[in-house]
């Protein structure tokens, strides 16, 4: 990428941190041409589930846009053979873009936030040019790879949730993501390659597709695996279930778990409808094709009794519910092999989310700080010496990302520079259980 571009791309950068902190109108007057864009679909004559995952299948270069503008920056867009969360064939989407001098030679896969039920809200239709109320926050992000670009890394944003957008469905953000990896060091056009050394990095519903990749990794992408440098992530969703309770009742974050269950119920197939209150189907009917920013604030007090018909007041006793949540518990699933730095915030309050449930306790407002750290003992406990800690608890959710991303880079240009990772292993405070949940009658 020439310097010159690089530097307009920054500016822009700054740009769009004031276009999204001022009401966004222009941005909800199209629901995203994109959807209906072909590249977007798969239409080859040979059956996609032939094709290995990570397979190019299509691609294609246009301008970096920010908020609907075109940058001088040029970005790859590639559409790729991936894996559901239910195991089936798939087709997604992922963008690369080329850093500051960069070689090839090192990449960040940087996992989005963009939280939304919508598939018109993912990063690569951001990029793309189009608009929609939800796309603001994939936009928003481009001022956390403006600093990855211009110090040369080649950066991959993929779109973790997959074309359904299964928002919370996080074994399904962890495959898009390592096929994403597999597929941009295929594809001549992005000039990576087998010897590409990655990095992943992610915040939010990003570090979700970050902390499920690295899991994931060794068995479902050995291959990814043994380039991975390490993952740097924050604020993280680890026991839906917990979070459920924690934010049950709160001013600004209970609207995400109507968003999740749909999300996690549609990846799986499965129907929550018939234990929902009149009310709950009313939440779930407006939240469809939702995003966080219509669930953020919106539903003040809201709680899981409300939603549910009285003798579902116990979310156990839902066995569609169970099953979604054990699936999506990152407790159970396997430890990563790679140096780790994980933060989480613990001053929920800021944000109006003041439970402390019994063997749950406190978080960053959405995000359960003692699930984090159970977490990152259970990885240092299972093999994984290399994992660093940062618990921030005096901020909230929106509020860590000030430190955690210059921390998160500084992490990782010490793994690409094979600097020693450092370890917290030995001074983690406990944690909760995540155990998983059992089908209470």
């Amino acid at each position: 990428m020439p310097r010159n571009a690089a530097r307009l791309l920054a500016t822009a950068v700054a740009a769009v941190v004031a276009a999204t902190a001022a009401p966004v109108a222009t941005a909800v007057a199209s629901t995203a041409s994109a959807t209906g864009d072909a590249f977007y679909q798969y239409d080859g004559s040979t059956p996609l589930a032939s094709y290995a995952p990570g397979t190019v299948l299509k691609t294609r270069q246009l301008s970096y846009h920010v908020v609907g503008i075109a940058t001088p920056v040029t970005a790859v867009q590639l559409l790729y053979r991936s894996t559901d969360a239910q195991g089936r064939p798939s087709a997604n989407v992922t963008t690369v873009v080329r850093g500051l001098g960069g070689d090839g030679s090192k990449a960040v896969s940087y996992q989005s936030f963009y939280d939304s039920l919508n598939p018109a809200d993912s990063p690569s239709r951001a990029i793309a040019g189009d608009l929609t109320l939800g796309g603001v926050i994939a936009n928003a992000e481009a001022i956390f790879l403006a600093p990855l670009l211009l110090q040369g890394y080649d950066v991959v944003i993929p779109d973790t949730e997959g074309q359904r957008a299964d928002f919370g469905a996080g074994p399904e953000y962890g495959t898009n993501t390592l096929d994403s990896i597999r597929a941009a060091t295929h594809s001549e056009a992005t000039r990576l390659n087998a010897a590409t050394r990655v990095g992943l990095m992610g915040y939010s519903g990003g570090a979700i597709a970050t902390d499920w990749a690295a899991a994931l990794a060794p068995a479902y992408a050995p291959e990814v695996n043994s380039r991975l440098v390490g993952f740097a992530e924050g604020g993280l969703l680890v026991d839906p279930a917990h979070n459920l309770k924690y934010v049950d009742g709160a001013l600004v974050w209970n609207g995400v778990t109507p968003l999740a269950l749909i999300g996690v119920a549609r990846s799986y197939g499965l129907d929550l409808t018939p234990y929902l209150s009149d009310y709950g189907m009313q939440v779930f009917q407006k939240l469809q094709n939702g995003s966080i920013v219509n669930a953020l604030g919106q539903y003040p007090g809201l709680t899981w009794q409300k939603m549910a018909k009285p003798q579902y007041a116990d979310p156990d006793s839902v066995p569609p519910f169970v099953a979604a949540v054990n699936r999506v518990n990152l407790g159970t699933a396997a430890t990563p092999t790679v140096p780790g730095y994980i933060a989480q915030g613990n001053g929920g309050f800021w944000e109006g989310t003041f439970n402390n449930p019994a063997g749950i306790g406190t978080g960053d407002g959405v995000m359960v700080a003692g699930d984090v750290r159970a977490l990152a003992r259970q990885y240092c406990a299972t093999g994984n010496g290399a994992i660093k800690y940062q618990q921030y608890d005096l901020l909230s959710h929106v509020g860590v990302p000030v430190p955690w991303a210059p921390q998160a880079m500084g992490w990782l240009n010490d793994r690409f520079a094979g600097r020693t990772a450092p370890s917290d292993c030995g001074s983690i405070p406990a944690g909760n259980s995540l155990t998983p949940e059992q089908v209470h009658s």
